[in-house]
């Protein structure tokens, strides 16, 4: 291998799921500002960017959050920087949406024309490929996987800058999604809530990854 395929291989040995973080170490501003645009820039089914990232920085919500996220507790106690990330409902993710139908023409800037075949496209997409509007969980679950792209790419890029994160699925949804309610930063009709990740500092150093091999997860045909 080269030195770049050997860079890339170390980034992916290096980054594990932090449980223990160095509270007197703190993420840069300009670090984490390259984490959230690697977030931006993710790729989208359709390109419709179907998610919202909640920074949390107030340590009463994050008090609020402790009894029920279980699985952010360590976060809590001495990660630098800690992420919900929110995914949006069927409300926002149908293809006759206000939503979609902003997305290109507003941002992708698609001619009229091209702009309704790709609405066709994602109709067809979603009635019959994926089948998503048999039910609303359903719509949103399929919103949620693209913020685990998104979030996939966050931790690669703290990877690449030596800061370490731990991706969070440990807490009751529906608790979270009632306080962040209750705070009035949740709008409950447009988004709920897919995942969490935080990021810092190891406050001690890892086991050694545990990894099946390559011929028992790779199927060539």
């Amino acid at each position: 291998m080269n030195s770049k395929q050997e860079h890339i291989l170390e980034v992916f040995q290096f980054r594990h799921a932090c449980k223990h973080f160095n509270a007197a170490k703190a993420v840069s501003e300009k670090d984490f500002s390259v984490i959230l645009e690697a977030a931006r820039l993710s790729p989208s089914s359709f390109g419709f960017e179907p998610w919202r990232f909640l920074v949390v920085q107030s340590a009463e919500l994050k008090e609020k959050l402790f009894p029920v996220a279980w699985g952010a507790r360590n976060s809590f106690n001495g990660a630098s920087h800690f992420v919900i990330l929110l995914a949006r409902k069927k409300a926002d993710t149908v293809y006759s949406s206000d939503y979609v139908s902003y997305i290109m023409k507003d941002i992708q800037k698609l001619p009229q024309n091209i702009a309704e075949q790709k609405k066709q496209a994602f109709e067809e997409f979603q009635k019959h490929d994926f089948a998503l509007l048999e039910s609303d969980r359903a719509v949103f679950d399929w919103a949620c996987k693209q913020t685990y792209i998104a979030m996939a790419n966050m931790m690669t890029t703290a990877a690449l800058l030596k800061i370490d994160s731990c991706p969070i699925e440990g807490f009751n949804r529906a608790a979270v999604e009632k306080i962040l309610l209750e705070e009035g930063i949740l709008d409950a009709g447009h988004f709920g809530v897919s995942a969490m990740v935080s990021f810092g500092y190891r406050a001690v150093e890892p086991h050694p990854k545990t990894r099946q091999p390559l011929t028992s997860v790779v199927q060539w045909v």
